[in-house]
């Protein structure tokens, strides 16, 4: 039995949506937040602060007085303070803008003479504070390092700087046949150093694993104007510490990445896409189950949709859902190079899957344009939820017995405080995406919040950040996921790299004031 005459409910063909997800079209709208300062407690530290000097200095590095890429005036700077979020802001008054490692190199090591702190930043669509300053530091911003060096389709590896668009290789690298081993929501404003700067997780993980795993070498500054030059165009390079791993989610505290090679599988010639709708969250995890049982080495996808989260969807972009309405819904793909083998697997997993009960109805397709559409409906839940006026989210990894039950746990915390709370995320790899909108930023849902999803997650021994990162948002809870000891490892290796701790402070450690660690108000 075909695919498409065995499950397909609906035409998708006429159903317009945003072709490509810009993150910063959601918030463009919505009202300046207080400043980090004010509204959580935070300490500046002991940098030198920023003078007319300084400035022309920056501008003699970037091409002398008349550069374009040395941004002062407060209109031009202020989007580069805020979050995507709108969450933090911070009051940094220079921007810079290098086009090379050089030039990178250059600005800081002079940045670290002068003491002067330091926050890079690429596309700027992290949700955990970690990519604008928190008070007056030199943003670093890497869009202008968008050049694409090389793409090898045998070897399958892409070369770049850090400043490209995750969507512009998506495309680049799908024209050698090749395909990124990262998808994003965001993947239409993120730069690909701030990926794996946070080693982000995406879509994919399922089937091609992290970013750890996918990046060869990155070339890096080091606080003191260092190049590290861990380049590599190998997938077997085993000649000594692998200090690649030393930036991949380090947040650009130990150093900046200016360019990066990152291994592409050849892309599947045959992808499907079930969209399908369920009664229960025990029916989602039995389904994953079959997924994995039944689909194997075809599996590149596993989500998990509940119905708040997809009312939010469709309800803000005009859209409509391709199937009934039911509490839970999952999106499966499957990738592979033999269209009937693949189908042929998808259709016996549905059909036994639909014959005990656990999926409802569901879509299917393997038509491109189709197949995009349905995953908009999974991309674009991120954005939707931002419209009720503020979002706090949070990006965990539970175990797949108790992994919705911090939602309805939260749901019932909050109560009247919340317009909606609702959950979603990567079950492929036990990413829970728990959101609470709420009209405002108010202390008294930020205390009820926090730290109780915290210690929730912990003491199931899930993580506090699956792919988000920590950033700013989350270091006084990194101890929920990690112990003493390695904290303090960790400190040793940044007091190491970065002497003067001028490089995203205030980002990823655990404050060390106890004053940092209050409630914010």
């Amino acid at each position: 039995m075909l695919l498409r005459s065995a499950l397909q409910r609906l035409n998708l063909a006429a159903t317009h949506l945003p072709t490509t997800c810009l993150r910063t079209f959601a918030s463009k709208h919505r009202e300046i937040p207080a400043l980090t300062r004010d509204r959580y407690p935070v300490q500046r530290g002991a940098f030198a602060e920023l003078t007319d000097d300084d400035v022309a200095v920056f501008r003699s590095i970037l091409g002398g007085n008349d550069t374009a890429r040395v941004l002062t005036a407060a209109d031009e700077v202020q989007d580069y303070n805020i979050d995507y979020l709108r969450s933090v802001r911070g009051f940094g008054r220079v921007v810079v803008k290098p086009r090379t490692t050089a030039e990178v190199a250059d600005l800081m090591r002079y940045c670290n003479e002068r003491r002067l702190a330091v926050c890079p930043q690429g596309g700027n669509t992290g949700l955990v504070g970690g990519s604008v300053p928190v008070f007056d530091e030199v943003v670093f911003s890497l869009q202008l390092m968008d050049t694409i060096e090389r793409i090898d389709e045998y070897a399958g590896i892409v070369v770049c700087q850090a400043g490209c668009v995750l969507a512009n290789l998506e495309e680049q690298v799908g024209a050698k046949g090749l395909v990124m081993p990262l998808d994003l929501g965001a993947k239409g404003s993120c730069h690909i150093g701030g990926n794996v700067s946070t080693n982000a997780g995406g879509l994919r993980l399922v089937r091609y694993g992290n970013l750890h795993g996918s990046v060869l070498g990155v070339e890096a500054v080091t606080a003191d104007g260092r190049v590290l030059d861990l380049m590599s165009n190998f997938k077997k390079d085993n000649t000594g510490y692998h200090l690649k791993h030393l930036f991949i989610g380090s947040e650009g505290t130990l150093g900046i990445i200016t360019r990066l090679s990152m291994f592409c599988p050849t892309a599947s010639r045959s992808v499907n896409v079930a969209f399908l709708g369920l009664r229960s969250y025990d029916h989602v995890k039995q389904t994953f189950l079959a997924a994995k049982r039944g689909l194997g080495e075809v599996l590149s996808s596993c989500e998990m949709i509940d119905a708040p989260s997809l009312d939010s969807c469709t309800r803000f972009f005009g859209l409509q859902s391709p199937i009934e309405k039911y509490p839970f819904y999952m999106l499966i793909e499957t990738s592979g190079s033999d269209a009937g083998h693949d189908e042929e697997k998808l259709t016996r997993f549905l059909e036994q899957t639909m014959e005990q009960g656990l999926v409802q109805d569901g879509t299917v397709t393997n038509e491109p344009t189709k197949v995009k559409n349905i995953w908009k409906l999974r991309e674009l839940i991120a954005d939707s939820l931002l419209a009720d006026g503020y979002c706090f989210k949070y990006d965990i990894s539970l175990p797949l017995d108790q992994f919705y039950d911090i939602v309805l746990a939260v749901r019932e915390r909050v109560g009247d405080m919340a317009i909606n709370v609702t959950g979603y995320g990567h079950i492929g790899d036990s990413n829970l995406h728990l959101n609470v909108s709420c009209a405002r930023f108010t202390p008294e849902i930020y205390a009820s919040l926090e730290p109780f999803v915290y210690e929730y997650t912990s003491k199931l021994r899930g993580s506090v950040s699956a792919e988000h990162g920590i950033g700013f948002l989350k270091r006084k809870y990194l101890h929920y996921s990690k112990q003493s000891e390695p904290l303090r490892l960790m400190r040793q290796m940044k007091q190491l790299l970065d002497p003067n701790g001028i490089l995203n402070p205030y980002k990823v450690l655990p404050p060390e004031h106890p004053t940092d660690s209050a409630t914010a108000h």
